[in-house]
């Protein structure tokens, strides 16, 4: 049981060293499922000396009004040295051995936060002592709840306090610690009122009943503490402190709690109950409480922090890692970086990844619908090819075949090929453009770059760009070589009509007579139709060898090549990430390594036993 009250004290330590303290914040919080007991009670209800009386020291400050201005989050471990010593979470590595000062440190350092002035602060002050008198616990002091404010405070401070207090004890791993004196009507009770209002069933309040010893004679708080005025699920403690009388003298705890002692095994109305009244009794109790109820968390908090860690671990993931500090690591960064680009685009084409497929569409639909939208029926009308075949024949009529009048059909057909192959070119360009700008959305590491990401995207661009051209080209050519140089076998393997063109006989108005017009547009038709056939077939190869296969050997080459010459300062301006993106990564990593701290203190627990 030792071990669990040990390793919540370790976990709360790492908590409050590695910023966790439970405050409202966009990471997770460890702080609030673990198990700790809050002090509740209105303002001079004997709270601190309730504290003083569990620890056996002086170190509480004292005074009029409001004394307790923050929340004092109260570290117990119990030691095997016959010393004792106290430490402060804003002071780390100085251990407080005059208590004295402690109480002085309390006072300055709640004056950092809030001023000189009667503010109240929910920034908490993280107080470890460290002593063989003690039992394991963590105790949070809360400001006293009041009802008036005083000189000096807003009128809101009254509702300020409730509301501090109600944040803290509102957590179903609060156990509240309700003090309230006995010399007042606990109806009027601010502790049990608060209380009452979250823990309805009183399942984890403490009813502690302080200044029994300055009751009216002829009364006595016995009906309370044995739970017949007002029930808890829990035995009502009562403790008696020091007088003021005491304090002025410097009366020792030691002496005190022996006085406590005989106070109940003297007294005729709590003799029955001296077993389970005094400072020390409540201690033990609190102790005995707390170990079953962080037995009982155990495995809920492991799985909180297996869960945690996981989700921690993914969000760092999703962040990145930190820059590098060297002008090596930057440089390796940012090519590691392109590399993912250019797999995460090359499984785009390879369809491992959505979109390549746009890239086939525009072959097998996009262009034969262009292609057929041509209409060269229309091209080689009766009228066209008249007036071509005669242009054609100039001053000197064809003797046999309109040889010139054939090529100005066939290149007038072939030329307005030139129109889809150029749009194949500028679709597939569209199309790798939009997959390069998914790929970079895609890729984790650029989100947190934006300079860098767009160095990446017109990098690409520019790229894609020289490679449209140079597939624009090569495209282009292919239709060209056909317009210079017509396939003879296909004429030569015409049927040949001697009455329709092949008798030099014939006078020069019948070798333009209708018949033999068509005969001529029907073939030049024939012969256009064959050649995009053959375009259909190869333009396609043209553009995926200049652009589509092209983008994926090459696509950052010139930047990388560029990268190679670039100073660390150029290359740190690259790697501008967010502050905030920093910042988060920042604080994440130190709330995992807090989350692993506790599984590892968890883990050792488990071994232990």
């Amino acid at each position: 049981m030792e071990n669990l009250i040990s390793l919540v004290n370790k976990i709360q330590r790492a908590c409050t060293a590695l910023g966790d303290y439970g405050e409202e914040s966009a990471l997770p919080t460890l702080w609030d499922s673990l198990p700790a007991i809050a002090v509740v009670g209105g303002q001079s209800s004997g709270k601190s000396s309730v504290l003083e009386s569990i620890v056996g020291k002086d170190f509480l400050p004292r005074g009029s009004g409001i004394v307790t201005r923050r929340p004092l989050v109260l570290q117990l471990h119990k030691v095997d040295e016959n010393r004792e010593w106290a430490e402060f979470m804003h002071i780390p590595r100085k251990k407080f051995t005059d208590f004295a000062a402690v109480r002085k440190e309390i006072a300055d350092e709640t004056d950092r936060e809030t001023g000189r002035s009667k503010q109240i602060s929910s920034v908490p002050i993280h107080l470890s002592i460290y002593s063989p008198n003690v039992v394991n616990l963590t105790l949070i002091d809360l400001p006293g709840l009041t009802k008036v404010a005083v000189e000096g405070q807003p009128d809101s401070i009254v509702q300020d306090i409730e509301n501090m207090v109600r944040s803290f004890i509102e957590k179903p791993n609060c156990i509240i610690l309700a003090i309230s004196p006995a010399n007042q009507d606990l109806a009027t009770s601010d502790a049990i009122k608060i209380s009452r209002e979250v823990d309805p069933k009183g399942e984890r309040t403490f009813g502690v009943l302080t200044k029994i010893d300055l009751m009216d004679k002829g009364t006595d708080a016995v009906d309370i503490l044995d739970g017949r005025a007002y029930k808890l699920q829990f035995p009502w403690v009562g403790v008696v402190n020091r007088s003021q009388a005491d304090i002025n003298k410097n009366v020792d705890m030691i002496a005190a709690r022996r006085r406590e002692r005989e106070f109940w095994s003297n007294s005729p109305e709590y003799k029955h109950l001296a077993h389970r009244m005094g400072s020390e009794f409540l201690a033990k109790m609190l102790s005995k409480h707390l170990e079953s109820v962080i037995k009982s968390r155990i495995p809920g908090l492991q799985s909180l922090i297996n869960k945690t860690i996981i989700e921690l671990e993914t969000e760092l993931k999703r962040l990145g890692k930190p820059i590098a500090t060297d002008a090596g690591g930057k440089l390796y960064m940012i090519v590691e970086i392109c590399r993912g680009f250019d797999q995460i685009f090359k499984e785009h084409l390879d369809g491992i990844r959505p979109g390549g497929d746009k890239v086939y569409n525009v072959f097998d639909n996009q262009l034969p619908a262009a292609l057929k939208r041509l209409q060269f029926d229309k091209q080689l009308s009766m009228e066209s090819v008249r007036k071509l075949i005669t242009e054609a024949d100039g001053y000197q009529p064809h003797l046999i075949a309109p040889e010139q009048g054939y090529r100005r059909l066939i290149e007038s057909c072939l030329t307005s090929i030139r129109g889809p192959a150029e749009a194949a070119v500028d679709a597939v360009h569209a199309i790798l453009k939009d997959l390069v700008r998914k790929s970079i959305n895609e890729t984790m590491e650029l989100r947190q770059y934006p300079t860098l990401r767009v160095e990446v995207n017109n990098a690409a661009c520019e790229a894609l760009e020289r490679m449209r051209e140079e597939s624009k080209k090569a495209t282009l050519q292919l239709v060209d070589m056909e317009c210079g140089y017509l396939t003879v076998e296909f004429f030569r393997k015409l049927p040949q009509d001697v009455e329709k063109g092949g008798n030099p006989t014939n006078s020069i108005f019948d070798r333009y007579n209708d018949s033999y017009l068509r005969r001529i547009g029907s073939t030049v038709l024939s012969y256009v139709n064959m050649v995009c056939a053959t375009l259909r077939n190869s333009i396609p190869k043209s553009v995926v060898y200049c652009q589509v296969r092209e983008a994926k050997r090459t696509l950052l080459d010139h930047f990388l090549t560029e990268l190679g010459a670039k100073e660390a300062k150029q290359l740190g301006s690259l790697l501008d990430e967010d502050p905030a993106i920093m910042q988060r990564r920042q604080n994440l990593a130190k709330r995992l390594e807090l989350y692993r701290n506790a599984q590892a203190e968890m883990d050792a627990v488990a071994w232990s036993k």
